[in-house]
Formats: C-alpha cells, sequence, structure tokens
C-alpha cells in the first residue's frame, strides 16, 4: 500500500476495499430531514405595499396575516410562525411583519426597532450559546435569514427613509431589495428605476446579500440573477383562467398580468434564488456572517480576547479568570466608594441632627424662659389681687360694723323725739 505525503502534514492513504463512510452524505440528508428546517424572513415596506401578498404567493398558501392601518403611533414587529410540510420536508417558518413602517410624520428613528428586533434575536441565541447545559438542538432559531426590502415603483429614487434603514441593516442580515406592484411601471421605466437604485445602493455603500458564485453548480445562474437585482415582483392571491389552467394572475381592464410569468414580472426569479437554489445559502451566511459579527463584539464587551496584550493566544479559562480578577477589583471599588459615601452621608445626617437638636434647645429654652416670665407676672398678679380682696373684705367688714351700729343706735333715737314731741 502505497503512502503520500502531504504538505500540511496528513498522509493520503488509497483503499483497497469499500469501508462504508461514503454513505456520510445520505447519514446527514437523513438527520436533517428527520430534524426539520427553520427559515425566517423579514418583510419591511410601507403598509399597503403588497408583503403580505407576496410572502403568500411565494409559498402558494394563506398565512392568514391580519391588515394594519396607516394610524400606527411608531413602529412594532409582528412575528408569526408556521409548520409547512412539502414532500417528506417540514420547514418551520417565521414570517417577521413591520408593522407601521413609514406610516409615522416623524420616520426618524422608524428603523431602530427593526434594528433592536434582529439584535434581541442574536442575544437570545448567544444566551443559549453560553448556557453550561446547552440545547441548540433543539433550539427554535428565531434568527433573521432573509430580509425582503420592499421599494415603491415611483420610477424615481430611494427614499431617504430607504437609505437609512438599509445602511443600519446591511451588517445584521442579508437584504435582498425588491420593487413591489411592478406592474404599476412600463419595462423601460422599470430597468432605468433598477439602474437608478443599484446606482445609488453602490454610491452609499449599502451592502446588499449577493447570491454565491463560489458553488460552480449554482456559479452560472447566480451570477446572471445578480445582475437582475433588485427584483421587480408582482404578487396575487386570486387565480384566473388562462387557456387550461388556472394561474395565479392581476386581472386588469386592459390585461391580465400573471405572477409566474417571467416576461411579466421577476416572482419566479425571486422565488427560485430564494427558496430552490440559495435558501441554505442564506442560513449559513446569517450564522457566519451576521452573527459571529454580533458576537465577536458582545464577548468583545465583555471583556474576552484570543490575544493578549503581548499578542499572545489566550484561551476562554484564562479570559474569564482575568475578567473575574477585573470585575472583583471594580467590585471591590465600588463597594469602598459606597462605605466612604454611606458614611459621608451619615456624618452629613449627624451634623444635621445635632444642628436641629441644637435649634430644638434653643427654641425649648427660649419658651422655657418666657414661660419663666410669664409665670412671674402671674404671680404678681395674683399677690396683686390678693391684697385687693382682702382689702376689699376689710372695707366690707367695716361698712357691715358701722350698718349694725347704725340699725342699733336708731330706735333710741326715735323714743326721744317722741318724748320732746310729748
Amino acid at each position: 500500500m502505497a503512502v503520500t505525503e502531504q504538505n500540511d502534514g496528513y498522509r493520503s492513504l488509497p483503499l483497497s476495499g469499500h469501508v462504508g463512510f461514503d454513505s456520510l452524505p445520505d447519514q446527514l440528508v437523513n438527520k436533517s430531514i428527520k430534524q426539520g428546517f427553520c427559515f425566517n424572513i423579514l418583510c419591511i415596506g410601507e403598509t399597503g405595499i403588497g408583503k403580505s401578498t407576496l410572502i403568500d404567493s411565494l409559498f402558494n398558501t394563506s398565512f392568514d396575516d391580519p391588515a394594519s392601518t396607516h394610524f400606527q403611533p411608531n413602529v412594532r414587529l409582528r412575528a408569526q410562525t408556521y409548520e409547512l410540510q412539502e414532500s417528506n420536508v417540514r420547514l418551520k417558518l417565521t414570517i417577521v411583519n413591520t408593522v407601521g413602517f413609514g406610516d409615522q410624520i416623524n420616520k426618524e428613528d422608524s428603523y431602530q426597532p427593526i434594528v433592536d428586533y434582529i439584535d434581541a434575536q442574536f442575544e437570545a441565541y448567544l444566551q443559549e450559546e453560553l448556557k453550561i447545559k446547552r440545547s441548540l438542538f433543539s433550539y427554535h432559531d428565531t434568527r433573521i435569514h432573509a430580509c425582503l426590502y420592499f421599494i415603491s415603483p415611483t420610477g424615481h429614487s430611494l427614499k431617504t427613509l430607504d437609505l437609512l434603514t438599509m445602511k443600519s441593516l446591511d451588517s445584521k442580515v442579508n437584504i435582498i431589495p425588491i420593487i413591489s406592484k411592478a406592474d404599476s411601471i412600463s419595462k423601460t421605466e422599470l430597468q432605468k428605476f433598477k439602474n437608478k437604485l443599484m446606482s445609488e445602493l453602490v454610491s452609499n455603500d449599502v451592502q446588499i446579500y449577493q447570491f454565491p458564485t463560489d458553488d460552480e453548480t449554482v456559479s452560472q445562474v447566480n451570477t446572471v440573477m445578480n445582475g437582475h437585482l433588485p427584483f421587480a415582483v408582482v404578487g396575487s392571491t386570486e387565480k384566473v383562467k388562462i387557456g387550461d389552467k388556472m394561474v395565479r394572475a392581476r386581472q386588469y381592464p386592459w390585461g391580465i398580468v400573471q405572477v409566474e410569468n417571467e416576461n411579466h414580472c421577476d416572482f419566479v426569479k425571486l422565488r427560485e434564488m430564494l427558496i430552490c437554489t440559495n435558501m441554505e445559502d442564506l442560513r449559513e451566511q446569517t450564522h457566519a456572517r451576521h452573527y459571529e459579527r454580533y458576537r465577536r463584539c458582545r464577548l468583545e464587551e465583555m471583556g474576552f480576547r484570543d490575544i493578549g496584550p503581548e499578542n499572545k493566544p489566550v484561551s476562554l479559562q484564562e479570559a474569564y479568570e482575568a475578567k473575574r480578577h477585573e470585575f472583583h477589583l471594580e467590585l471591590q471599588r465600588k463597594e469602598e466608594e459606597m462605605r466612604k459615601h454611606f458614611e459621608q452621608r451619615v456624618k452629613e445626617k449627624e451634623t444635621v441632627l445635632k444642628e436641629a437638636e441644637q435649634e430644638i434647645q434653643s427654641k425649648f429654652d427660649h419658651l422655657m424662659l418666657k414661660h419663666q416670665e410669664e409665670k412671674l407676672k402671674l404671680e404678681k398678679k395674683k399677690k396683686a389681687l390678693e391684697d385687693d380682696m382682702a382689702m376689699f373684705n376689710k372695707k366690707k367688714a367695716n361698712a357691715e360694723l358701722l350698718q349694725a351700729q347704725a340699725l342699733v343706735s336708731t330706735p333710741v333715737s326715735l323714743k326721744r323725739d317722741k318724748d320732746r314731741k310729748k
């Protein structure tokens, strides 16, 4: 048996017979089919632009998404999850709709709830990943895999809100721009509009999702499809009979627009690229590109590094211990600050209490002094009143004595007067 040396240190050995590990792809397929797949789509666009209709058309079903009004006070995101099955493949599909997007007079922060929602899904996955006992196999992954950005068919240029929103999201999600209700403008205007949009996206450095061209099996078709971006689509839940078959279409007085007719719109191109060809790449890009960027930033915020101060590799345990020591020192510092602050507050309270006690004592002494003065005044008045009463009683006694004496002497005087008259 020949042995060949490889430059990378591995040896390549030929087999003399069948072993069986060529069945690994089949094993992976069977395992994936048994586990099922998940795919999450974020639809961004103004109310009434045709988001729900297009999703119904893409998956050939009716998701019964409730209609929204134009009178939402702010932007909120509504996520609905569905279980779909095609042949023996199960798909857990989550549709996230932006309710009220672009309806407010002040659109300055209309994109912020969308950014917060995407980050929240990344954070939930990161927290599950950081658990000691993880269950990623059964974890419902809610990270956004594809963002369908619906653009109004104005025929002019992108709105400021569209540019700001896509610029804020291009590092967090795979953006696929879509011109909705493309049957409202002519083909000549539509092509000019596409060129104008792509020129604006490039000049504003907005990174949209490019279908991968590194895989030889899909390289040619993806290269062609990248040239058709943004896709101009038409959606419809109604079916019209054309010839001998019923097709999804929109019927107008001047004619019929068939949804799945590539001469009428790019709906088939979008469905082929989004679902049939590149769904797995969208999932991989979400994990390997967008989530890994978020994860790296979050771990760096927590203090974890792969390389130390001297550009030497640092293990997770070392980084954890260093962060734990740093946290312990920070905790001690804060405890010391809190202790000093508490002591200072206690001293301030004691000073305030002493000042209050002194003020109360001063007021008490002042009141006691006034009380003594009032008491002395009352005693003087009482003594003067008693003297007046004694004097009054004495005068009263003298008066009564004189009155008694007068009563006794009155009969004798009367007798003398009578004797004189006789």
